[in-house]
């Protein structure tokens, strides 16, 4: 199925941009670094761990506890969630969860879920958000009770400060502590939010569109 809507909404330029930088550097600058360097050992060890720590914070955090409120959290914990939350830089809790609730209320409705797997694979792993659609604006109304709570309504106000500081400071204070500040930029900065970011985006594509639904919706 094609990927639109009706005409194409204008481009999403810094988010384009961010997405093929990222990605450039990873595919590039990255491997050409190992070859011509190598990496030490740290610049591993800080990648597996940044990569582990982020991934939790989106989906014990961003999903199961923000979105979906499946469980209670002590405020230390939602802190660490949405602090690391930001490094995954996937928008605020309160933007993600209020997007995520959308995608249940409207499942598989090309027009109304932001990332609809039925319009295909790019539109649901990453095209959704190349481009301002309308169903990728982020309906507020459904996370009224997120934002009362003070600690997400805090990173949500100061989200684009934190996502930047965090993705450039703490690897830099990684390599600087290690000794080693451009391998750990590269490996757990550039390389683990690629990863990061396209080990989420299959399971709005992959997971949505191979296997099986033995059953009703």
């Amino acid at each position: 199925m094609n990927d639109s809507v009706g005409p194409l909404p204008p481009r999403n330029w810094p988010t384009t941009l961010m997405f093929v930088g990222t990605l450039g550097l990873a595919l590039t600058v990255v491997p050409w670094y190992g070859i011509a360097h190598g990496y030490a050992a740290p610049a591993w060890i800080g990648f597996a761990v940044l990569l582990s720590i982020t991934e939790l914070s989106v989906t014990c955090g961003y999903h199961r506890l923000f979105s979906h409120a499946t469980y209670q959290a002590h405020p230390a914990l939602k802190a660490i969630f949405l602090f690391f939350g930001a490094m995954a830089l996937q928008n605020s809790a309160l933007v993600w969860s209020a997007g995520h609730r959308v995608h249940h209320r409207f499942i598989d409705d090309p027009e109304r879920d932001p990332y609809c797997a039925r319009r295909g694979f790019w539109f649901s792993h990453i095209g959704w958000m190349l481009r301002n659609y309308p169903s990728g604006d982020p309906d507020l109304k459904y996370v009224r009770e997120l934002q009362s709570d003070p600690l997400v309504a805090f990173q949500h106000r100061h989200y684009f400060k934190l996502a930047i500081g965090i993705n450039i400071g703490l690897p830099l204070l990684m390599g600087w502590a290690f000794g080693d500040i451009l391998g750990m930029m590269l490996l757990a900065g550039v390389l683990r939010l690629v990863i990061s970011h396209h080990l989420t985006f299959c399971i709005n594509s992959l997971a949505h569109i191979i296997g099986t639904r033995p059953y009703t919706t």
